[in-house]
């Protein structure tokens, strides 16, 4: 009878080790229940604040938004977090089949 491969033996193995890794990487490696965690009373970390960034905030003011190619009204409400309806009422005349590159268009009044 032939001897067989050690690989033979260790590749289920290793393959069981790979996907227990795998589901630790995924899972957090313990219980992570989204809260900071602290190392006791007092403790001086600090936390994540849900202060908008720096590009949130020019995207808030932006008064006009220059259409670019391949853009569409609904392209640049998602795109401005200008409601739709927002944009169609303060450009009556917008229409999306004749929407040219470098057109501005009124986001806020």
């Amino acid at each position: 009878m032939a001897r067989r491969s050690p690989a033979r033996l260790l590749a289920p193995l290793a393959l069981v080790g790979f996907v227990v890794a795998l589901l630790l990487i995924i899972n957090g490696a313990g219980s992570d229940d989204g809260s900071p965690k602290t190392s006791g009373p007092g403790s001086s970390k600090a936390t994540a604040t849900a202060t908008p960034t720096r590009k949130e905030k020019a995207r808030k003011r932006r008064k006009r938004y220059t259409v670019k190619a391949g853009d569409t009204p609904s392209g640049i409400a998602e795109r401005t977090g200008v409601p739709l309806a927002t944009i169609l009422e303060l450009n009556p005349d917008l229409d999306d089949q004749t929407l040219t590159v470098g057109d501005k268009i009124k986001l806020r009044r």
